[in-house]
């Protein structure tokens, strides 16, 4: 589109807002860039609707002139969902960070009604206040926003316990394609009256619909926790100290995170004062962060964990045990934990992999990795950490150095494609939480059956007849 047509759309969409509202891409150019630098994209404008009803009237001026429309949170996003790219006609992109109050908090219904642009820091902080618990954690919470989560149906540290955000929600207000509103904000646990198309929306990464809030829920805050950095003596002591865990604290087991040697090691080497929380010399091949919680007080529990890791060591589960002494020790230890991203950003470009397994596959395939990955690349490191207690593993691979550029890419591609393969074969996902934006949409054309993704089709096609949402995202284009 030549630059006089773009001047006059954005014109003619200044008139129908506040004056702020519409701004140049020049002025925001970091949002039109992915997270990970991926991804540059491009837009006529750069709008930032402080209202339900602004969201709206943007939505029905973008049909009118056939923009379209990518939506966009706190732009923490690792799959390129929220960079305005794909299709041929002129786009917008819509930022909805300035939609940020929390409308309403029920400490009786337990749930807070927040708008789309409110961080996940600040539902937190909310939550607390009201002596509740907001249950998403993830290291991106100062930034990433609720719309954002819910768009990509975010999971964290928590799921064991609490679920992804599709289980923490009890309704959502959204704007659709023809410019009208639904809402469903009531907190309503028991309301069967026709199709649930709250849950169409979270997950759709903005192409069925825009989310402007949601009413999430809130549990009771944990008045007793335990967090500890345990040393695994091996990898299969992992599943066996899990099941463990299950089977004697049920739902007090909040959080089972697992690292591997080298993450840890990346920890250490490049984040400021990071230290090994064990007296023992070494990283352990394997660690594993546990966080029991209960809401009813101590009693009985800490004698109750004694006796437990005590029963470990006996089993030759773990060598060596830290257990977090005060709440300033549990936010080290976790540190631990949310630095592992950071610290392999640090260390260079990796390729990243967003898995889910069936629990007792998750051994298996890490050792087929181990076995497959050095022989096929020798020298590669395999960085393997994440969410072991709900199947979910960040898998990333460091290729040996040496390669040239051509050969690096074709390297890249086919450590994909055997992680992928071998992950797929084994009843597993692709993609676990991070969503499938730009980056995986191949991924869905090679993995999803013919009639899942005809079924998406038709639920796109019925939602969003001229396609103005999130072009290029999510669906593979036919053909």
């Amino acid at each position: 589109m030549v630059s006089e047509q773009k001047k006059e759309l954005v014109a003619a969409l200044q008139a129908e807002l506040p004056e702020g509202r519409v701004v140049a891409p020049d002025e925001q150019s970091a949002l039109l860039t992915d997270w990970r630098g991926r991804y540059q994209g491009d837009a006529i404008a750069v709008v930032f609707p402080r209202t339900t009803a602004e969201v709206a009237a943007v939505v029905a001026w973008c049909r009118a002139h056939q923009v379209t429309i990518t939506p966009q949170g706190g732009n923490t996003g690792l799959c390129g969902g929220a960079t305005p790219l794909g299709g041929e006609r002129p786009r917008l992109l819509l930022n909805l960070q300035r939609l940020d109050r929390i409308r309403s908090l029920d400490p009786l219904g337990g749930f807070l009604v927040a708008e789309a642009g409110v961080t996940v820091a600040a539902l937190q902080a909310a939550a607390a206040e009201a002596n509740r618990l907001f249950a998403l954690s993830l290291a991106s919470e100062g930034s990433a926003t609720l719309g954002g989560v819910l768009s990509t149906n975010a999971g964290g540290v928590h799921v064991v316990r609490y679920g992804t955000m599709r289980a923490q929600v009890l309704g959502v207000e959204a704007v659709l394609a023809d410019g009208s509103v639904v809402a469903n904000l009531s907190g309503l646990r028991k309301d069967n009256t026709g199709y649930d198309w709250r849950d169409l929306l979270i997950g759709a990464e903005g192409t069925l619909g825009i989310i402007t809030a949601a009413a999430v829920r809130l549990f009771p805050r944990p008045r007793w926790q335990q967090t500890v950095w345990v040393a695994l003596t091996d990898l299969d002591a992992a599943a066996a100290l899990f099941v463990a865990l299950h089977e004697t604290f049920g739902d007090k087991l909040t959080a089972f995170e697992l690292m591997g040697r080298t993450v840890f090691e990346l920890v250490l080497r490049h984040i400021p004062d990071a230290r090994a929380p064990w007296q023992a010399e070494g990283v352990p091949e394997w660690a594993a962060l546990v966080e029991l919680s209960d809401t009813a007080p101590a009693s009985g529990l800490d004698a109750l964990t004694e006796s437990f890791w005590g029963e470990t060591f006996a089993n030759g589960w773990v060598r060596d045990a830290a257990v977090a002494l005060s709440e300033q020790q549990r936010v080290r230890f976790w540190q631990l934990r949310e630095s592992a991203s950071e610290a392999q950003q640090r260390e260079g470009v990796s390729i990243k992999h967003d898995i889910a397994l069936p629990l007792a596959q998750i051994v298996p395939f890490i050792r087929a990795g181990e076995a497959h990955l050095p022989a096929r690349f020798p020298g590669v490191r395999i960085a393997c950490f994440g969410h072991f207690g709900d199947g979910n593993l960040h898998y990333n691979c460091f290729l040996p150095s040496g390669l040239d550029r051509a050969d690096r890419a074709a390297a890249a591609a086919e450590v994909t494609r055997w992680i992928h393969d071998e992950v797929v074969r084994r009843g597993g996902s692709f993609s676990a939480e991070h969503g499938i934006g730009l980056l995986k949409v191949k991924e869905m054309a090679r993995y999803k059956s013919d009639a899942e993704l005809a079924l998406m089709r038709r639920i796109k096609a019925a939602l969003d007849p001229d396609g103005l949402f999130n072009p290029g995202k999510v669906l593979p284009e036919v053909g």
